[in-house]
């Protein structure tokens, strides 16, 4: 996670949806994009709706650029634990050691951000991200900061340009993570970033929503 999104969620005012087992988060399959916001760090990776095998969808170029969309949302994990989402990428980056900060690039990343509200020291993520290298299910911290968490759920090439499902129990990944309970997730994002090892990518985010267990 590049630093700066913490502040992000800390001096802006959060919005939220009521939606028993199922809050919805992004509808880009709906070419929905409300209350979807930018924060750039370095460059611009352009974001833009596109038609990809037949289903709407958000896609993402970075070419030497790290840029992000975020979305602030007020999500009780008691009752809504589980984050899916849908991603595609078209291609992984190689010889980068994402563990370090000039390898901290990845294809396709989906962030859950729980802010801490006023103790706005404790603001913390959960970064899961399309590793180029790392093996699945491999956890670490990011090398910008201790506070975020990286967890690969995909890696290497073998689903390179394939649609894939995702499900996670953000509930779970937090406390083994962070060793507490979390508040409520704060803000969700996702990024396609190049900055550090000055590649081209693409990569497409589906929607992504929260249900019950």
């Amino acid at each position: 996670m590049k630093k700066s999104l913490f502040c992000i969620i800390i001096y802006l005012p959060a919005i939220s949806w009521a939606g028993g087992e199922h809050v919805d988060i992004a509808r880009f399959s709906q070419g929905d994009l409300s209350g979807w916001q930018k924060k750039s760090f370095a460059g611009e990776t352009r974001y833009s709706l596109e038609n990809s095998d037949g289903r709407l969808a958000l896609r993402a170029d970075s070419r030497a650029a790290a840029s992000g969309r975020y979305r602030e949302v007020s999500v009780d994990l008691n009752k809504t634990p589980i984050l899916n989402w849908t991603w595609k990428v078209g291609g992984i980056l190689t010889n980068n050691d994402e563990r370090t900060r000039a390898g901290d690039d990845y294809p396709a990343r989906v962030y859950v951000v729980f802010s801490g509200g006023v103790m706005f020291w404790r603001t913390r993520a959960i970064n899961y991200v399309w590793s180029n290298q790392q093996p699945i299910d491999s956890r670490w911290s990011n090398a910008f900061t201790d506070r975020a968490h990286m967890i690969a759920i995909e890696s290497g090439p073998e689903r390179i340009g394939h649609w894939v499902s995702e499900r996670r129990d953000i509930l779970a990944d937090y406390r083994r993570a962070f060793g507490e309970e979390p508040g409520y997730v704060d803000a969700v994002a996702i990024m396609t970033d190049t900055d550090n090892t000055g590649a081209t990518i693409t990569a497409w985010y589906g929607d992504i929503w929260f249900t019950e267990k």
